[in-house]
């Protein structure tokens, strides 16, 4: 007579559902922001994302004007540094390199396996809405009385990899 426990799989063996991360900066769901490319100046390239974060691991899918793809990376929770992944559908892989600091993923994009191309990218959970908007004028407060005469925006210069090595010059003189 055969044991009717011998097939049963002993219950700490059982695979564990991984769980989702519970960091308010990595919200498992959709999450949405563009990227930019240099042959298109500042123009962004919007895209639609599902993520899940889990115990350091990224995975979701979504899409942009390239097409369909899937992503899979790492994050880590003390630094904010995320990693990933994003292959297109039957086209390209794309690597991200980025920080969370609480307003959403920013930071660099390279093609991986075609042309060298590279770039800036921003993304955030939906419901945050886009942290580069600007508050309303009447909702900022007035700054403190320096002495020095006030930057416009138009004066301010973007930092690349290019212009920073040029002011860092400056120091070593």
């Amino acid at each position: 007579m055969a044991d009717p426990n011998e097939n049963k799989i002993p219950p700490d063996s059982k695979s564990k559902k991984p769980r989702l991360e519970n960091d308010e900066r990595f919200p498992s769901g959709p999450w949405e922001g563009f990227f930019l490319m240099s042959h298109t100046g500042r123009k962004r390239h919007m895209m639609e994302l599902i993520l899940n974060f889990s115990e350091t691991r990224i995975t979701g899918e979504g899409r942009d004007f390239v097409g369909d793809f899937i992503l899979r990376g790492r994050y880590d929770l003390a630094t904010g540094h995320c990693l990933w992944n994003k292959k297109y559908v039957k086209r390209h892989e794309v690597g991200y390199d980025g920080y969370n600091e609480g307003k959403g993923i920013f930071g660099k994009w390279e093609i991986l396996d075609t042309t060298p191309s590279h770039g800036g990218f921003l993304i955030w959970p939906k419901g945050m809405g886009d942290p580069t908007n600007h508050r309303k004028r009447e909702e900022v407060e007035e700054p403190a009385e320096t002495g020095r005469q006030a930057i416009s925006e138009s004066e301010l210069v973007t930092v690349s990899a290019e212009n920073l090595d040029q002011s860092t010059e400056s120091f070593d003189d």
